[in-house]
């Protein structure tokens, strides 16, 4: 008897870590581009992602590079102070989306541009995403929580 329980408490434990591995597999097979990984500008620079992986940018909207070009397409730069990444875009930007303002965007680098899917940007003059703060930091940028722009 004590090694009949002993050899069910063994399939049950086997079972439950195959039905885990299985369960893994099918999100990694099922969403691919839903694992985006966020990333500075300095960091894209340093180590440019593979074309076909989709990431999260994110930084300051870089003063004077805001261009509108025909319709909704839109090029700018992203910056975190140490380096920045040229951005296209086509949609309809945030109404709160301006110079030197904080924003993230979704997209793949193409050809040393950030072709990006969304923007987002701060929902209020004081916010700006915590990812963002932090990049910004580590590059000696001074953010000031208050204002929601950033100084050298």
């Amino acid at each position: 008897m004590k090694g009949l329980k002993k050899q069910r408490r063994i399939q049950v434990i086997v079972l439950a870590v195959v039905a885990m591995v299985a369960s893994f597999v099918a999100f990694y097979l099922a969403a691919p581009d839903a694992l985006q990984f966020f990333r500075a500008p300095s960091e894209v620079i340093a180590e440019a992602p593979a074309a076909s992986e989709t990431f999260r940018l994110g930084g300051l909207v870089e003063v004077g590079t805001l261009k509108r070009g025909e319709g909704a397409s839109v090029t700018f730069r992203v910056t975190d102070g140490a380096a920045s990444v040229p951005v296209r875009y086509t949609g309809v930007l945030p109404d709160l989306f301006a110079e030197n303002q904080g924003m993230i965007a979704t997209g793949k680098l193409v050809n040393g541009t950030f072709e990006a899917i969304e923007i987002l940007a701060k929902h209020d003059e004081t916010y700006m995403p915590r990812e963002v703060i932090d990049a910004l930091k580590e590059q000696g940028v001074y953010v000031d929580p208050n204002a929601g722009a950033a100084t050298n």
